[in-house]
């Protein structure tokens, strides 16, 4: 027998449950709103009750006193009815938004804190769709769905109970209907959970179109390849287009499939009972209240239909965004890591070995020391492993086998906060925020005072040109610095090391970019900024690190020379001739 269905059950089960846990801290607010779902229920039942004195007492008795009293009594219900529909509302609107909120902050936080080859991985729109899309539609199925739910199943209750009541006949040929609509409800259920895993998945390829062709939309028009970008994203809408219609589907015949059992059945109850009216069985009244018990019903179950297509929705969008939270770091901090001090800036490369994927060795066997205040360039050609010793310092990623000692300890021992709080870096990527001046230099050092943003941006050669701009350090650059040109961005980046007044410093081909005249300005903060720290400098222009202490050469992920740069061209080696293609010397 299979019974991967049935794990399959118990599966969404526990992530259902896992998802109302996110409800406890509000459990005074669902109380309050669980004792109005009572009131709420209990008024459907009281309208069919007022009914059967409708017909006997006004209708056929024709009682004056009654035709006064009953539309005061109906009126008093449908008030209380109204308001405690509307604060039932208010109240859950307001925990689903703070589920909903609380869910956001949790994710981005966790998100923070995965480890760099995750994002390598996983498309940027992908995760933007799941703390967006996915987390709205959580919340109908952990607010409204749960107490709405509730009140129908109560009211279900106290329909039914008043139907035994007047008639037992006639409830039980009432309930003969029921198992017929069970059947749909599960189904409608388990389609829409489909559709709907679908449509977000979906939603995540549209969100990573959009991020990529924005982002890069000088690349985009300097192609000519709008076209090309309006072809992708319209493949990629109309699929979207058509898992939701599949859904709209679903829930557009759900509704009507419950109309046409329940007037089915509420026809046949209309026979057998108007017989027994009829027949003197029953009175109107008796068997009109009846028949109004029956056919308030459906409305419950018709809209439990429509909570259960909410909760699958629900559970369909929690196992994505649980996914991403479930998902650990790939390198994590030992619980007992110690906290490393300030240190002089000496740092050690021990048989470092490499890889990405656990295969093939990106790195082999590197060995590096770095004495205080020395600066130390890598060379070599694209791919040869540069910018991957670089992140393996700051613990972006972690060594395969090997060791990497900064201030006496292996950085595998000492927290992450404490390790890079010695360690500054300036990339060719010169990324910015869309903030303030002030706010992009002061990044990382919170606690920095407008004094010392102006004294980290005079070493960087930034004051100047900050002092022209509209609103000086209170200038908003835009979206990655678009504002600022590329020389002035990268003197924001070298102003926002400065403050950060870290022991090491890496520089991974932060002029790569630059025209000459920039790279003159950029260069001349670079040697400020270089002053008295150790340096791990990444240089494709070999130009700028000439002067360097230890130029380490590097090819196909091995160490193949080392020296000064009259040392190595002495060596007429690897290093000569990168040097010579470079300056195209014979």
């Amino acid at each position: 027998m299979d019974t991967k269905p049935d794990r399959l059950k118990i599966s969404d089960l526990q992530i259902y449950r896992r998802l109302l846990s996110y409800l406890k801290p509000y459990w005074i607010m669902l109380s309050v709103s669980m004792a109005l779902t009572l009131v709420i229920a209990g008024t459907n039942s009281a309208v069919a009750y007022m009914f059967k004195f409708v017909i006997n007492d006004i209708f056929i008795q024709k009682d004056v006193f009654m035709l006064k009293l009953i539309p005061l009594v109906v009126m008093g219900i449908y008030f209380v009815k109204a308001l405690g529909d509307y604060f039932s509302y208010f109240i859950m609107s307001d925990v689903g938004q703070r589920v909903v909120m609380k869910l956001r902050d949790e994710l981005y936080a966790h998100i923070q804190h995965l480890s760099l080859p995750y994002f390598i991985r996983t498309p940027t729109g992908i995760l933007i769709s799941r703390i967006t899309n996915d987390v709205n539609m959580v919340q109908a199925s952990v607010t409204n769905a749960v107490t709405n739910s509730i009140r129908e199943i109560l009211t279900l209750i106290g329909l039914i109970s008043y139907a035994f009541y007047q008639n037992v006949e006639l409830a039980l040929i009432a309930m003969i209907v029921f198992p017929l609509v069970v059947y749909p409800i599960t189904q409608f259920g388990r389609r829409l959970k489909r559709y709907s895993t679908k449509s977000m998945t979906v939603m995540g390829n549209v969100t990573s179109i959009l991020d990529e062709a924005i982002s890069g939309i000088r690349i985009v028009k300097a192609y000519n390849m709008e076209e090309h970008e309006e072809r992708r994203f319209s493949t990629e809408n109309r699929r979207y287009y058509r898992n939701w219609m599949k859904r709209v589907a679903v829930r557009a015949v759900s509704g009507p499939m419950m109309e046409l059992i329940g007037g089915f059945g509420a026809a046949f109850i209309l026979w057998y009972g108007g017989r027994k009216v009829i027949n003197g069985v029953m009175t109107p009244g008796d068997f009109g209240s009846f028949i109004l018990a029956v056919g308030l019903l459906y409305a419950p179950i018709r809209k439990l239909n429509n909570f259960n297509i909410d909760i699958q929705e629900g559970i369909a969008a929690a196992k994505r965004i649980f996914q991403v939270l479930d998902t650990r770091p790939e390198i994590e901090e030992k619980p007992d890591a110690a906290v490393l001090d300030t240190i002089n800036g000496e740092f050690e490369y021990r048989d470092v070995w490499f890889s990405y994927t656990g295969g093939e060795y990106a790195l082999k066997g590197i060995d590096i020391k770095a004495e205080r205040g020395m600066s130390i360039a890598l060379v070599g050609e694209s791919g040869s492993g540069k910018t991957t010793i670089a992140n393996l310092l700051p613990r972006l990623f972690e060594v395969t086998k090997g060791e990497i000692i900064v201030g006496g300890k292996d950085i595998r021992d000492v927290t992450f906060a404490s390790l890079r709080k010695n360690i500054a870096m300036v990339t060719q990527e010169m990324v910015l925020f869309n903030d303030t001046i002030k706010a992009n230099i002061a990044y990382g050092s919170p606690g920095a005072s407008l004094e010392e943003v102006m004294q980290a941006a005079a070493s960087a050669n930034a004051h100047d040109f900050i002092m022209q701009m509209p609103e000086q350090y209170e200038t908003v650059i835009g979206e990655s610095g678009v504002r600022l040109s590329g020389g002035q961005r990268q003197r924001i980046c070298i102003a926002r090391a400065i403050i950060k007044n870290a022991p090491i410093l890496i520089l991974d081909e932060a002029t790569s970019a630059l025209d000459t005249e920039s790279e003159r300005e950029v260069q001349a903060a670079f040697d400020k900024l270089m002053r008295g720290r150790t340096t791990l400098i990444i240089a494709h222009r070999l130009s700028t690190i000439i002067g360097a202490d230890r130029i380490v050469v590097l090819n196909k992920g091995a160490i193949v020379e080392q020296g000064t740069h009259a040392e190595l061209l002495e060596k007429n080696g690897y290093y000569a001739r990168l040097y010579n293609l470079q300056f195209n010397h014979s």
